[in-house]
């Protein structure tokens, strides 16, 4: 429990209302009860605060508040909305288990950090580093001469592979596979196929968060780098020798192919292909099933191949009227018979 007082103070708001009022978690404003915390960031849902029974609401300087109800105000209420999430998160453990568990296999060579957690059933392989408070889930494999920094969370059953260096604060969701063989094979005359061996390393920096059964493949001789900050989600696809930028956010069901470089700042939405070998500079933002085939420069794209998103919406326009042009040039052409047959 926290007082609206204390809340304030927190996230630097304003307070309207008791400032001895106690709050004990958040929600919507539709499902909050008396004792949790909401927050209105779109006048669209007006309505749904005014109805709320949230024992505080945050808002921003510019709405409507209601006599005896409690109110956080402040420039961003989505950002003091998350400071309150985080604040009650806390209290939330990742696990029962508060040190490293006797059933995890730890190679002699390895060394691990202060207060750091491993869970049941984990494999640390040789001379792997772990440095403090990080979190390592169970059923976990760390693979030989890898190297895990500070404060960061390695949930159950990911396996990061041999050489793979993960840095500080990083978040790896459950299922995921880090440094994989990447996808290189020769293809013989008698229509086999002999592998290509991958003896690279996959590079993850500071606050990169990975998503759940998400795959990334060491490079072939270099690195596969994720540059810092950036938020990879589920499922994603990302292959040898890839590297993406910083502060980059690629959505679900997404998959890079081999040596494509991706810059900083970009923004892919779910499914978006890329093929190997091209270039994607900063600030590009590509819309859901978007299709890359070739270099982009900075702007906002679609389609497949994907092109400028302003050229994209004006051929659907086209599109989507097609039947109707085709209908009116069909009756313009009957008319043009109708008066020339006799001719």
């Amino acid at each position: 429990m926290i007082t609206l007082k204390e809340l304030a103070l927190l996230t630097a708001s304003k307070l309207i209302g008791d400032a001895n009022f106690q709050i004990s978690g958040v929600n919507t404003l539709d499902e909050a009860s008396k004792n949790e915390a909401s927050f209105l960031a779109n006048p669209r849902y007006v309505d749904s605060m005014l109805k709320s029974k949230a024992g505080v609401i945050c808002v921003d300087k510019k709405g409507e508040l209601q006599d005896n109800k409690n109110y956080l105000v402040s420039d961003d209420p989505s950002k003091t909305f998350q400071e309150i999430i985080k604040f009650f998160s806390k209290e939330k453990k990742l696990s029962g288990f508060v040190s490293i568990h006797k059933s995890a296999v730890i190679h002699k060579s390895a060394k691990i950090g202060k207060n750091v957690v491993i869970l049941p059933n984990t494999v640390i392989d040789e001379n792997v580093h772990i440095d403090d408070n990080t979190f390592i889930g169970a059923s976990v494999y760390i693979g030989p001469n890898s190297s895990i920094g500070k404060d960061s969370t390695i949930h159950s059953n990911v396996t990061i592979r041999e050489f793979s260096i993960i840095k500080d604060r990083v978040i790896i969701q459950s299922g995921a596979v880090i440094g994989s063989c990447g996808f290189g094979y020769l293809h013989q005359k008698d229509g086999t196929f002999k592998k290509l061996e991958q003896v690279g390393s996959v590079i993850i920096e500071d606050d990169v968060e990975i998503g759940a059964n998400t795959c990334i493949d060491r490079a072939r001789f270099k690195s596969t780098i994720i540059k810092k900050g950036t938020k990879i989600d589920n499922l994603v696809q990302i292959a040898h020798n890839v590297e993406i930028g910083e502060n980059t956010a690629i959505a679900a069901q997404t998959g890079i192919a081999g040596s494509s470089k991706v810059g900083d700042y970009v923004i892919m939405g779910g499914q978006v292909g890329v093929t190997g070998h091209v270039e994607i500079e900063s600030f590009v933002q590509l819309a859901t099933r978007s299709g890359v085939s070739k270099n982009l420069k900075k702007g906002k794209f679609r389609g497949s191949p994907a092109i400028d998103l302003n050229d994209y919406n004006r051929q659907y326009i086209t599109y989507k009227n097609l039947s109707k042009t085709l209908k009116k040039l069909e009756d313009k052409l009957s008319i043009l018979e109708e008066k020339t047959k006799n001719l």
